[in-house]
């Protein structure tokens, strides 16, 4: 048979294969045009309006009448003191969160595995996911009434058990701040984040864990030697996408954590995007700081997967 002939044959099995699956499932392809325009309108669509960084951008000029000055933007925001503090500060806590915070969900995915009693897995599974869906300015407000240097629930607890002589300043000093800010994200993220290393253990056969029974494995000897390895590349996978986010920083936290007397600790690159950039008018800065914490980030990500896949790993893409 000619190559020619070869080539029209395989081109007709996938077209009459597209057409069956589009025949049988045109339902769930419907369906997905919602989420796909959902994508491209709010991850694409605003493409265009990255030229804005390289432009001295007028609202009331528009694109058409504002000025192209290039990496001007770009210069002048890495010579600016205030960009530089905030870039250290977000790298430091992002930096930060990730050490403390990564690790959480997977210790708390391997306890609620062992868990044998259904339905106390159930409840704890359901405390552990619900201060995901709270917005941060009610764990903002909760946070400040529990943390009160004199009248916080949590010092006056410990004064009265007479374990402190004098309220812990938990907001109102930088480094206990800086604590209290890191520990309540945990606290926030951690429960969802088990989600989908739970999914992934349920992958797992169970017939290595009878066999690692029946060899006198105990039950630490099983979560290292059988778990562990069979989540490994999910672990892999979500710590290259954490890594992406590095860069970035929470304003909605960050505002709902709001004080004066850490404004040092506190001014990482949304407050610089939002006081500099959009609250003063000037959006080619906002969207040139935008951009610079994307690309570096994308290439954080790629760095991680060739490290990944050099180490044997999947990778991520």
């Amino acid at each position: 048979m000619k190559k020619g002939s070869i080539t029209k044959a395989k081109k007709n099995d996938w077209k009459s294969s597209w057409e069956k699956s589009l025949k049988r499932d045109w339902q769930l392809y419907l369906l997905l045009i919602i989420p796909i325009v959902l994508v491209v309108l709010f991850n694409y669509a605003a493409y265009p309006g990255l030229r804005m960084a390289f432009m001295d951008y007028k609202p009331a000029l528009k694109y058409a009448g504002s000025k192209w000055v290039g990496f001007g933007t770009f210069a002048k925001i890495f010579k600016d003191s205030d960009f530089s503090r905030a870039l250290k500060s977000s790298l430091a806590f992002n930096l930060l969160d990730l050490a403390v915070g990564f690790p959480m969900p997977i210790i708390l995915a391997l306890m609620l595995n062992e868990l044998r009693f259904a339905k106390f897995k159930k409840v704890t599974q359901t405390i552990l996911y619900l201060p995901h869906f709270l917005s941060w300015a009610v764990i903002g407000s909760v946070a400040y009434t529990m943390f009160k240097p004199s009248t916080g629930l949590v010092n006056v607890f410990l004064m009265n058990i007479g374990a402190i002589d004098q309220g812990i300043p938990f907001l109102t000093e930088k480094w206990h701040w800086a604590a209290t800010y890191l520990l309540v994200g945990v606290w926030q993220g951690m429960g969802w984040g088990t989600i989908l290393y739970l999914s992934a253990i349920t992958s797992i056969s169970s017939d290595l864990y009878e066999a690692a029974m029946i060899d006198g494995a105990n039950r630490w000897q099983r979560m290292w030697h059988i778990t562990l390895p069979g989540i490994r590349s999910t672990i892999v996978t979500l710590l290259i996408m954490n890594l992406g986010r590095v860069m970035g920083s929470n304003l909605e936290r960050l505002t709902a954590f709001d004080n004066t007397q850490v404004r040092d600790f506190q001014y990482q690159l949304a407050v610089y995007i939002f006081e500099k950039g959009l609250h003063s008018g000037k959006f080619s800065m906002a969207t040139a700081v935008g951009l610079f914490q994307s690309l570096v980030g994308l290439m954080l990500v790629l760095l991680s997967d060739r490290i990944a896949k050099k180490l044997g790993e999947d990778g991520l893409l």
